[in-house]
């Protein structure tokens, strides 16, 4: 019972398929902490290999190709615990080392995922959930960074990085050729609009349906859970408005002033320079895909340029 080595990514994803070659490391690692009868139901998305451990607890064993994503994990869920009022973070209870793997066993919130739900919601709905998940966010930034900054990347690096490498990530996921055109243009503005030593705050990047969990409240939905950790960083506060921006509120005026508003946004300081900081942002963020991540429908025939782009996500 070894966990292999693993060189990148694909032979990550092939083993994860394979759940027989892993489940009963998975097993004895239960069984190590005492958790020798629970029943273990693997996940089958996600990038790492992820068990549930019974109804309470659930694994999550790292590659060492991946330990800065157990380090990520590990120290958010230390400096989210107990801090995040009204939405639960899980509870780290164990963590070690199994073949060169790093695992964390911690608790299963209560909840289903967003995105189960979601579709069939009613639009005032959505917007409450919006409202929510802006007021989770800026809760979760003001939690001191703490051990985050130490991890990096630092958010001047991060910038440099992404910016060195948006025009060829772009040309090769399909931006439509009349907004790859203008794409070095809005990396220029960038460098004169977006901040490139912010006071750091954390950033989880993914404040999309899949990360968070809701619950029934009374006739309605609450924000309930918020999970998935390795991609945290720190940085400028704004980039993780960008995840519920595209996903959710899809170009729907209430919905993208509910977000702003339980961020604490005021209707405003919604300014054009606001806007193409964002605008710049989703171009620049590290899961950047607008073809397939902007949930508006058949927006390539709505817009020439990134102007209109922006009116199209974040209407006045």
């Amino acid at each position: 019972m070894l966990l292999p080595s693993i060189s990148d990514a694909a032979q990550l994803k092939r083993l994860r398929a394979d759940v027989p070659r892993w489940l009963p490391v998975a097993s004895d690692i239960a069984r190590a902490h005492g958790h020798d009868h629970a029943r273990l139901v693997p996940f089958p998305a996600g990038t790492n290999l992820v068990v549930a451990l019974g109804d309470e607890l659930i694994l999550k064993i790292f590659p060492s190709l991946l330990r800065g994503q157990f380090l990520s994990e590990r120290t958010t869920l230390r400096l989210l615990a107990g801090r995040v009022d009204n939405v639960s973070t899980p509870e780290l209870r164990h963590e070690g080392q199994r073949d060169g793997w790093s695992y964390l066993i911690m608790t299963r919130l209560d909840g289903v995922p967003a995105s189960e739900v979601w579709g069939q919601m009613p639009e005032q709905t959505k917007q409450i959930l919006l409202w929510q998940l802006g007021r989770l966010i800026a809760a979760v930034q003001r939690v001191p960074s703490g051990e985050l900054l130490a991890l990096g990347p630092r958010w001047r690096d991060f910038l440099q990085k992404q910016m060195a490498g948006c025009h060829a990530r772009h040309q090769r996921l399909g931006l439509p050729a009349v907004l790859l055109a203008g794409l070095d243009d809005l990396l220029r503005e960038a460098s004169a609009l977006l901040p490139d030593d912010p006071p750091p705050v954390i950033l989880t990047g993914e404040y999309i349906p899949e990360n968070f969990l809701v619950a029934r409240d009374g006739d309605g939905w609450r924000v309930s859970g918020l999970f998935d950790f390795g991609d945290v960083m720190t940085g400028f506060g704004e980039y993780d408005l960008l995840g519920p921006s595209a996903f959710m509120a899809a170009g729907h005026p209430r919905r993208v002033r509910a977000l702003f508003e339980g961020y604490g946004v005021a209707a405003a300081d919604m300014d054009w320079q606001l806007k193409r900081r964002l605008m710049a942002l989703l171009m620049l963020h590290q899961a950047s895909d607008p073809v397939r991540h902007i949930c508006i429908p058949d927006w390539p025939s709505k817009v020439r340029n990134f102007d209109e782009l922006q009116r199209l996500i974040w209407p006045d």
